[in-house]
């Protein structure tokens, strides 16, 4: 698994927000996913927000059962956090982001 810490620092990290219309949600989860990248990956992100209202046959074909869901494409491996993002904590654990935990 790649954590942020072994990724490379020159790396862009891509990330697909799937929604069904900009609903009050997929809006949270954009402004969140964007607050996380700025704070933790400044510069070295891309978000592409796909709707499935426009594009349905996408749903399935990338297993999405629930909206908002931001998938991690770059690096590998792929990730999946459901919801507005609103969990910043939960969503780097999520995402692979999460610094490594200190030991004592």
């Amino acid at each position: 698994m790649q954590s942020m810490k072994q990724a490379s620092r020159s790396e862009k990290w891509v990330f697909r927000l799937y929604v069904a219309g900009m609903t009050p949600a997929a809006k949270r989860a954009l402004a969140n996913i964007q607050a996380i990248c700025e704070k933790h990956l400044k510069g070295l992100c891309s978000i592409e927000v796909t709707d499935l209202l426009e594009q349905p046959a996408l749903a399935e074909a990338r297993q999405i059962f629930a909206v908002p869901t931001l998938v991690r494409e770059f690096p590998a491996p792929l990730r999946k956090v459901i919801g507005d993002l609103g969990n910043s904590q939960k969503v780097l654990e999520g995402l692979d982001l999460a610094p490594e935990p200190v030991l004592h």
